[in-house]
């Protein structure tokens, strides 16, 4: 019988490689020539910008900030924190911010060193800095799904918090917590929910002194609460009995804005679009109104805020696309900044998330398509951008040639060690 030459497999393992490498090279250079331009839209005369940034590095845990945008200069930027998220500009031109950073010693009942969450203050310097002017925190389990993402300052003098370690909103005065609202008094609660990502409270907006929109993520639903009732109105209720609204409606949803009594604008971060839902007054139930999916030619990746603005348009935070853009009600982009990190929340300046805003009726040319997972690719897409944070152009398409190129990598080095 006639044996392979010694070398076929070595020949033929190099090859594998070779292509697979060829194959994923191209993929990638081709798709970031072809790639639309992103940030590009509007001119330096759009008035001021504050953006909260979460940051970078696996998980999204470095390099965190708070930076103004003068246009799309930067004026001023705090940075040297894990992670900073829901940003408010004060009357006195301080920032309040929600945070989370690591190296605390002060941990009890966790060892040292450790992590913690709440708000801090920011005083713009002026050497183009930020100084921390004020801190409430406390130390938390872990440094994922923990954070105190959003903060308001009221009236009263109080500070509204929405906590995802306890899960819960709270108030807060002077270092001391005046008045609290716990999920588990609606919803089936663990043991103890500082051990699991259970509701994942992740904002809050005082409508008026005693009355509150929380955004409750993993339940798919927004609650309005008042001082001394509790829940008066959800927003996409359970109708299954399963604990969580209508997925189709909102899917693990960020930063409400409340426009009226009968709309509210919410990034449907899950879904990868912006929504705006209307109250049927016939049925009671909460229905998409508006939506839109992708700016600037790019389909939006896990959007965590949206603002309707004093002249009508809508400024929307595109996080894993690292980009935040201004479109008009037809879903035209008429200003954009790519960022440097993955932004959590922006708000245009002077007038910030305002409680009352323009609604939009039902628009056809808005609402474009809508989410294209793919099974398997699209959840592995999202640890690419959460992990190295990959170019916007990067989609389910090079997860799979990745994939491709790493199997016959593989199978090539195995061709090859066999052959020796």
């Amino acid at each position: 019988m006639t044996g392979l030459r010694p070398d076929t497999g070595r020949q033929a393992g190099t090859m594998l490689i070779v292509f697979g490498v060829v194959l994923l090279v191209s993929s990638l250079v081709v798709s970031a020539a072809l790639a639309p331009s992103v940030g590009a839209a509007g001119n330096d005369e759009t008035p001021q910008t504050l953006v909260g940034s979460q940051g970078g590095g696996p998980g999204l845990h470095e390099s965190g900030s708070v930076y103004l945008l003068d246009g799309k200069e930067t004026k001023w930027k705090a940075a040297e924190t894990d992670s900073y998220f829901d940003v408010t500009m004060l009357d006195n031109g301080s920032v309040a911010t929600g945070f989370m950073d690591s190296g605390y010693e002060d941990c009890e009942p966790y060892e040292s060193p450790c992590t913690h969450t709440g708000f801090r203050i920011l005083e713009p310097t002026d050497d183009g800095g930020a100084e921390i002017v004020y801190e409430y925190s406390f130390p938390v389990r872990t440094r994922s799904n923990s954070e105190v993402h959003d903060v308001e300052l009221l009236d009263s003098g109080e500070f509204l918090v929405s906590d995802m370690e306890y899960e819960r909103i709270f108030t807060v005065k002077n270092g001391e917590v005046t008045w609290q609202w716990n999920a588990s008094s609606m919803y089936d609660a663990p043991a103890d929910p500082t051990t699991t990502d259970w509701l994942h409270i992740n904002d809050v907006d005082a409508l008026s002194e005693d009355r509150y929109l929380v955004s409750v993520r993993n339940a798919n639903q927004l609650v309005v609460i008042e001082r001394g009732e509790g829940v008066v109105e959800v927003i996409n209720k359970d109708e299954n009995g399963d604990g969580t609204g209508d997925p189709e409606v909102l899917l693990q949803q960020h930063n409400p804005q409340w426009l009226n009594n009968g709309s509210v604008l919410v990034a449907d971060s899950h879904n990868d679009r912006i929504v705006e839902l209307h109250r049927n007054n016939t049925t009671d139930e909460w229905e998409v109104a508006w939506a839109v999916y992708e700016a600037e030619g790019v389909p939006f990746s896990w959007p965590r805020d949206a603002d309707r603005l004093a002249n009508g348009n809508t400024l929307i935070t595109d996080s894993l696309n690292q980009r935040v853009v201004e479109v008009n009600e037809s879903g035209m982009t008429v200003w954009s900044y790519k960022t440097p990190y993955v932004p959590y929340e922006a708000e245009r300046l002077p007038e910030g998330e305002t409680v009352g805003a323009t609604t939009y009726a039902t628009n056809a040319d808005a609402t474009m398509y809508g989410n294209g997972d793919v099974p398997v690719l699209s959840l592995l897409l999202i640890l690419f951008q959460t992990g190295i944070q990959v170019p916007f152009w990067f989609t389910e398409l090079h997860v799979g040639v990745t994939l491709v190129s790493l199997a016959m990598t593989i199978a090539g080095t195995v061709l090859i060690v066999r052959d020796r």
